[in-house]
């Protein structure tokens, strides 16, 4: 549009006159031409730009595949109403005169951009080295920045998981879980609460006895007595309150937090280290001594081992001397045991058309009891019978609560969430400490899982397609320019584009996510796309016969609107996501910041750096095409379009 706009004010003022339709679709047809070879490369580029998020799978391929592929789409039918569409309507359309003048605010900029242009050019290794030292700059602020899967979404509410030891019924944990209640319902930020002992019937989370989730239901902040309390501190107070009531072991997160956690990893919390081997007595030992690093580590809050071992059994171990010596057999000593405990079926009794089988065998009162257990009699081959304690020794023991196994291997897993830092920071400390104060037994192995295994993933796979890709607008670049140091010029935009995207994310505090890597590769594609255009018009006065200096200052200044208005557009169109404040904006806001972050310092680079690095390392002559002089003519292709449209 701003060239064919630009062409008609040139044509209308070459004539002296108005335009007629025909000429107008001459001139428009023509003009679009020209802008064929850069839109279609520049195109291409962005498309590109877009491929690596659909290589991305799991829950990061769920959320940004979708908008890659729009994307895509979108631009695909936007490049060919550019081109077809909206050359026809600009041609029919403008039928008044056309004046090429820049508005009141292109005006100003264009009077205070061209000494700073100017003093850009005259000192190339000033303004080239400014250029540098701020990647160099960037490059440190980076590595200050966090590390996390998906920023921590806010949801409202709370879920806090109580866990007991493995014996405990679901009527003793209700009991236990009503002072619990009563305490979360006095705090003034609560609105409700409400609990979920065990498993149903029929349920897709299987819950043992001895673990309660409750839901805690927030007021609005509005309604708070300080609506500016942070919701660390108010987690920190409730801890604070749940440590006074023993007998519990508590894990405070969020209702979808602790379900996505669940799903992506096995476990409920941010941070999972598996411990594999062979070994189930040594692996709990080494699960504790992971954890006690844990605890010691900042960030990481409500460590816990898996409950693996703990749960009450009965422990019958016979005799076999005295089993001799007084005539009992190993059968008969089974079959009384599995009478006894397990109850064994003496007949049926039938309702009609159903019929129930009637087992008999000790009440739970008289299980309990060892001392009755021992006195059971076991009959004996020459006829009569002895207690079962003569000839086995009863105990209770703790037993394994579970066995848990990953890829046919025993696991125990360690866990914890993350507060006040981010999980990369977190993990790479505890590594650390692990590393330094831990020997692992032979046979053990560990292996770190959560929200971090997510982030190791998904960088892996962007760390393979990106530079391809990477190497693929390089080659389209070369394409689209016919020079290797065009297009290598074209291509700084790429880094000095991730300058003001990190150094945004670092002034507004924030981790680096995946959401941040999209923004990054979205930021790529607009920052080449600028160059592209203007390198492009540089090269068009080069063959027009001005010198490399003259035409880098010439084409600068012609593209000073079509650079700015990009800019101004995306970044305009990202500002709602970054100041964003409702549910999932955490999400979309390191989005937001890259790219209004990049895109100020790609314009910068495009409208100063671009033109200075041209002007030293550009090409000096460029041939012109044989197509070049009819493009610019635009009669016998312009000829054609009209003819087509008639």
């Amino acid at each position: 549009v701003e060239n064919a706009l630009r062409r008609l004010a040139e044509q209308q003022h070459h004539e002296g006159r108005l335009l007629s339709v025909k000429e107008r679709l001459a001139t428009v047809a023509a003009a679009a031409r020209e802008m064929i070879r850069p839109s279609v490369y520049g195109q291409a580029i962005i498309i590109l730009v877009y491929v690596p998020l659909l290589t991305l799978t799991g829950v990061e391929g769920k959320t940004f595949g979708p908008m890659a592929l729009t994307v895509i789409i979108a631009l695909a039918f936007a490049f060919i109403l550019s081109l077809t569409f909206v050359p026809a309507m600009i041609a029919i359309w403008l039928s008044k005169k056309v004046e090429e003048k820049d508005g009141r605010i292109i005006t100003w900029l264009k009077k205070r951009y061209e000494p700073g242009l100017d003093r850009a050019m005259k000192r190339p290794t000033l303004t080239i080295g400014a250029g540098v030292g701020s990647l160099v700059v960037a490059a440190l602020a980076f590595t200050t920045l966090g590390s996390v899967f998906l920023p921590q979404l806010d949801e409202g509410d709370l879920l806090i998981q109580s866990l007991r030891i493995p014996a405990t019924s679901v009527q003793q944990s209700q009991a236990m879980q009503v002072p619990i209640e009563r305490m979360m319902s006095k705090q003034p930020e609560v609105q409700f609460v409400y609990s979920k002992t065990g498993t149903a019937e029929l349920a897709a989370d299987p819950m043992p006895p001895n673990a309660t989730d409750m839901f805690v239901i927030l007021k609005p902040r509005k309604d708070w007595p300080d609506p500016e309390l942070p919701k660390e501190e108010l987690v920190s107070r409730i801890e604070g309150n749940l440590a006074k009531i023993p007998g519990n072991a508590y894990e405070i997160t969020q209702p979808i937090q602790m379900r996505f956690n669940e799903l992506i990893a096995g476990v409920r919390g941010d941070i999972a280290v598996k411990v594999f081997g062979d070994d189930f007595n040594q692996m709990n030992r080494t699960a504790e001594q992971i954890a006690a690093v844990l605890r010691r580590t900042q960030g990481a809050a409500d460590v816990k081992v898996e409950q693996t071992t703990g749960l009450p059994m009965l422990d019958i171990r016979v005799n076999r001397d005295a089993m001799a010596r007084l005539g009992v057999t190993a059968q008969d000593v089974q079959d009384t045991v599995t009478a006894t405990i397990g109850g064994r079926t003496s007949g049926q009794i039938f309702e009609g058309d159903r019929r129930f089988p009637v087992v008999i065998r000790l009440s739970e009162a008289q299980r309990a009891d060892i001392g009755l257990l021992q006195q059971v009699q076991v009959p004996v081959a020459g006829g009569g019978y002895v207690p079962l304690s003569s000839v086995a020794e009863i105990k209770v023991v703790d037993g394994p609560n579970q066995i848990s196994r990953e890829n046919g291997k025993r696991r125990v897993v360690v866990q914890a969430n993350v507060r006040g830092r981010d999980v990369g920071s977190v993990v790479a400390d505890a590594q650390a400490a692990i590393g330094s104060q831990l020997r692992l037994p032979a046979g053990t192995y560990l292996e770190w899982g959560g929200q971090f295994e997510n982030l190791q993933s998904a960088s892996e796979r962007l760390k393979l397609v990106i530079p391809a890709c990477f190497i693929l607008i390089l080659l389209l670049l070369y394409g689209a320019l016919g020079s290797v140091r065009d297009a290598a010029i074209v291509f700084t935009g790429v880094p000095f584009a991730l300058v003001g995207g990190v150094l945004l994310l670092f002034l507004r505090g924030m981790d680096f996510s995946i959401s941040a890597a999209v923004g990054f590769i979205a930021l790529s594609g607009i920052a080449v796309l600028n160059g592209l255009v203007m390198v492009s018009s540089i090269q068009d006065l080069i063959r027009s016969g001005m010198s490399r200096e003259e035409a880098a200052h010439v084409g600068a200044m012609q593209r000073l609107r079509p650079v700015i208005m990009t800019a101004l557009v995306a970044s305009l169109g990202f500002v709602p996501m970054a100041l964003g404040e409702g549910a999932g904006a955490e999400v979309q806001k390191p989005l937001a910041t890259v790219v209004i972050g990049g895109l100020i310092s790609a314009t910068l680079l495009t409208l100063f750096v671009l033109p200075t690095l041209y002007a030293r390392f550009g090409q000096k002559v460029i041939e012109k095409p044989e197509h070049y002089n009819e493009e610019h003519e635009g009669d016998d292709h312009g000829q054609t379009f009209v003819n087509n449209l008639a």
